[in-house]
């Protein structure tokens, strides 16, 4: 059998068949669209099946075509609800559809009709009508109480059947009474309707005892439901005290997907499947008795296909066999279709179930078959086309010219297109052609000739006959000598960079063209895409060169040639091997890590032909500029080693490792780098540096340094130990300071007098311990601000608006100024309004310009320094300025 070719004719294949359709009778479109469409060559034509009845368009104006598509204009439930099929035909046979089912969604109104009221006694059960109108599909029912929208909740006491729309009371209590309206909602449409009230009252004529649980809503004895839907079970009871629900499933566990929905009244189990089916009981209780109520569940499944028949075409007198399987619950039967017509066991038709045979095909056997597989939920249909091939034979095409190699088998096809099979005999001028040892007819009818010569060049003629016809088809076969090829050099070594030749010769039949082709790995060479190092030149007309120039390391490899003529194809191959910096070692290991030391191991990567000599071990921290060369123990490390330590690693400190393999011809590429890993905590190491000080308030000895660099610090908790004594004395004074970052630590003690000279060191330590000091430097406590004021200071003018002041420096001693402040004002006015002028530098004498003729003026001069302002004792006043013409 040989699968249909689809670019063929053939017949009509489904593209869309019709769907399940739910129209609402308010719908403003009054129009159904029940879809159906097939491909086939020639386009198929269609036609429609209402209950098993044709669907006559002409007849009836409300029914039209559209393509495949049936329209029904103004459809009603009366004429048009069931099933429709579609049947599409053409020259090659005929196909049905799937049924669509067509229903129609309304909801008719409530009967008018006053209701009676129901009057009970509190402590009863009621059960409220709710007496649905005509709808379709289904319809959810609630409860108003009173008035819209106050609606019934359900609980423990009151249930609402989504089966029978029944409102269910347990036991009535005086809250109850009113007036109870049904409001019923279409699922599809969404229109609501609202029955007429009924009223509920209470009985005078006293309170109902306690009576045990009566159950009056449950689900029916036997429950079929479609696997992969969801299904809900239904129970709840009257009864005083109110009963409670529980659920069990005989002969087994209730599933675990199982909800309790309405205080346990609805057992919901989703997505239901085969072996959920069973009995299932729901019992109510209370403390005057219980009752039980038991039924079976049971899961159908639509037919499935496992199996299916495909397109087929064969030849006349061939036996068809063809099997359709499908699973299904019930288990699903299966009958055959021809051109949408049943067919049945006769002649050489077989049918058992789901298998078809026909013995001996014919052209009238061609056409759709269809297996359709049912049960009572639903059918599937199978389709498949049968071609039967009937022609002469043919033979395309004719002549056939062979060309074979002396010594070499040869084989002459005979391939006619024909059906029925023909009958094929060879010959070789007017004799048949017996089979012998050498001379082999194969199964296929090919003519094979083993160990081939000169003698048996020459014309082979094979005749194909069947009963429509016959045709005969020359094969005409030359020998020539084999070709031989020579391919130089077959193994060549090259250095990366370098260029190389590989030259191809072949030895053939003059008569013949030979075509070469060059490979690398087995794959042929792209000479567009590799251009930049691959060159094809045609030396001779029997031989051809590969250049392969700036070679890489990519480039080793096995390079093949193969020559080919009409005869022949010959394949050589050469083997380059390429010498270069070593490749990249494997994944580097981290052994054994101490404070200053890690022991590293790797595997070795390729040397590229040239053996490995050393080996570079690289680190990199947070603190590195990139990659660092480290120390190593063993140094070097030579190439026939696979693991180092390296050395002289900071403590505390996260590192990653890398390692690079160097050979004679260069330095490969680096190894992958290894985790990251820390070094184990240390002593610190390092001290401080450029430890100085100085300046600050009276009294302070200000001691200041560069902070050590994390890099350094070698473990958790560091700090530093700033100790410092006056000169001449014994024992150091030792302060913490517990902040990595600090730069500075400020003594203070009033009892030393200023610039007292101290020795001076700072030291370091972490967790681990204490480390080093820096060396000891000599740092004068702060001179503080100047403690006397400038002595003998005049003030005297020198113009109508200008006055000299002079002074002389204090005493000399600590505080001495860095320079001085002159404050001026006027008579009658406050020292704070005046004007204040420093001097540049160490001066001591200053000229006030822009006053005031004829107008007394106070002045006094104070010493500053860096710490601050000293006193003044005395202040001078000058005698009116003169005007001066």
């Amino acid at each position: 059998m040989l699968k249909l070719n689809q670019s063929e004719e053939f017949g009509p294949v489904f593209i869309q068949e019709p769907d399940d359709v739910i129209f609402s009778l308010d719908s403003d479109e009054k129009k159904v669209v029940m879809h159906c469409e097939a491909r086939g060559n020639p386009p198929p034509t269609y036609s429609w099946y209402i209950n098993g009845t044709e669907v006559d368009a002409d007849a009836d104006y409300r029914f039209s075509f559209i393509d495949g598509n049936l329209i029904i204009t103004n459809a009603s439930e009366i004429t048009d609800y069931g099933k429709y099929q579609c049947k599409a035909d053409n020259s090659f046979g005929t196909v049905l559809s799937r049924e669509g089912f067509l229903q129609f969604a309304y909801l008719g109104a409530f009967s008018t009709k006053t209701r009676g009221g129901v009057s009970v006694r509190e402590g009863q059960g009621v059960v409220l009508m709710c007496t649905p109108p005509p709808h379709s599909p289904e319809i959810i029912y609630s409860w108003v109480f009173n008035e819209f929208p106050s609606f019934v909740a359900e609980d423990s006491r009151r249930f609402i059947s989504q089966d029978t729309g029944n409102l269910y009371i347990s036991k009535v209590q005086p809250s109850d009474v009113g007036s109870y309206i049904c409001l019923v909602k279409n699922t599809v449409t969404n229109a609501r309707v609202l029955s007429p009230p009924t009223p509920l009252t209470l009985k005078t004529d006293g309170v109902m005892g306690e009576y045990e649980p009566k159950i009056e809503v449950h689900f029916p004895t036997s429950v079929l439901a479609a696997r992969g839907v969801t299904v809900r079970l239904e129970c709840f009871a009257l009864g005083n005290p109110v009963p409670t629900i529980t659920w069990r499933k005989i002969n087994g566990n209730i599933p675990k997907k199982a909800r309790l929905r309405k205080s346990q009244a609805i057992l919901e189990i989703p997505n239901i499947q085969l072996e959920d089916s069973g009995t299932y009981e729901c019992k109510a209780e209370n403390p005057r008795g219980g009752t039980a109520f038991k039924g079976h569940l049971q899961v159908y499944t639509l037919p499935q296909w496992v199996r299916m028949i495909n397109d087929t075409q064969m030849d006349s007198g061939e036996k068809l066999q063809w099997e359709c399987k499908a699973m299904g619950r019930p288990r699903p039967t299966y009958r055959w279709l021809r051109n949408g017509l049943p067919l049945t066991s006769q002649g050489r038709m077989e049918i058992l179930n789901g298998e078809l045979t026909i013995q001996r095909v014919q052209q009238t056997d061609s056409g759709m078959y269809q297996c359709v597989a049912e049960n009572k939920y639903g059918a599937v249909y199978s389709n498949a086309e049968l071609k039967i091939l009937a022609s002469a034979p043919v033979f395309i095409p004719n002549p056939i010219r062979v060309i074979a190699t002396l010594g070499k088998d040869v084989s002459l096809e005979c391939k006619p297109r024909a059906s029925p099979k023909p009958r094929i005999t060879w010959k070789r001028g007017d004799r048949r052609i017996q089979p012998s040892k050498r001379i082999m007819l194969l199964r296929n009818n090919t003519l094979r000739i083993v160990n081939s010569s000169r003698a048996d060049e020459g014309s082979y003629v094979c005749r194909a006959e069947n009963q429509l016809g016959s045709a005969e088809m020359t094969a005409i076969l030359w020998v020539k000598e084999a070709m031989r090829v020579e391919l130089s050099p077959i193994r060549v070594e090259v250095t990366v960079g370098e260029s190389v030749v590989l030259s191809c010769k072949a030895s053939h039949d003059t008569s013949l063209d030979v075509a070469f082709q060059w490979f690398f790995n087995q794959k042929p060479i792209n000479f567009q895409e590799d251009g930049g190092h691959f060159e094809y030149i045609q030396t001779q007309s029997s031989t051809v060169d590969l250049m392969i120039r700036s070679i890489l390391l990519r480039h080793a490899g096995k390079y093949g040639c193969r020559a080919q003529t009409s005869a022949d194809t010959v394949f050589a191959e050469a083997e380059l091997l390429v010498r270069g910096p070593p490749g990249p070692p494997g994944v580097v290991i981290v052994e054994e890590i101490t404070d200053t030391t890690a022991t590293l191991s790797w595997t070795r990567g390729l040397d590229n032909h040239s053996p490995i000599s050393t080996y570079n071990l690289q680190a990199r921290s947070p603190f590195s500029l990139g990659w660092q060369t480290v120390k190593t123990d063993p140094d070097p490390v030579t190439g026939d080693m696979e693991s180092a330590m390296a050395v002289e690693l900071n403590p505390w400190v996260e590192y990653e490792f890398r390692v690079v393999a160097s050979n004679a011809i260069g330095t490969g590429d680096p190894s992958a780098p290894s985790r990251g890993v820390r070094t184990k905590e240390a002593v610190p190491s390092v001290a401080p540096t450029n430890v100085s000080g100085g300046n600050g308030r009276r009294h302070e000895l200000v001691i200041s340094w560069e902070p050590v660099s994390e890099e350094f610090q070698n473990g958790e908790g560091f700090g530093y130990i700033v100790a410092f004594r006056a000169n001449g004395t014994r024992g150091w004074k030792e302060k913490m300071v517990t902040s990595a970052d600090s730069t500075t630590y400020k003594y203070r003690d009033e009892t030393f007098p200023p610039l007292t000279p101290f020795e001076v060191k700072v030291g370091v330590y972490n967790n681990k311990g204490d480390g080093p000091f820096s060396k000891v430097v000599v740092i004068h406590s702060a001179e503080g601000e100047p403690r006397e004021p400038p002595s003998d200071v005049k003030a005297y003018s020198i113009s109508s608006s200008e006055i000299r002041v002079i002074w002389k420096p204090p005493n000399p001693g600590p505080g001495k100024p860095r320079g001085y402040e002159v404050s001026y004002w006027k008579d009658m006015e406050q020292e704070e309004s005046g004007t204040k002028q420093r001097t540049q530098k160490n001066e001591t004498s200053m000229v006030l310009t822009g006053l005031e003729s004829n107008s007394v003026y106070h002045v006094t001069v104070k010493g500053f320094n860096s710490i601050g302002q000293g006193p003044h004792l005395v202040v001078f006043s000058q005698q009116a300025l003169r005007q001066l013409f």
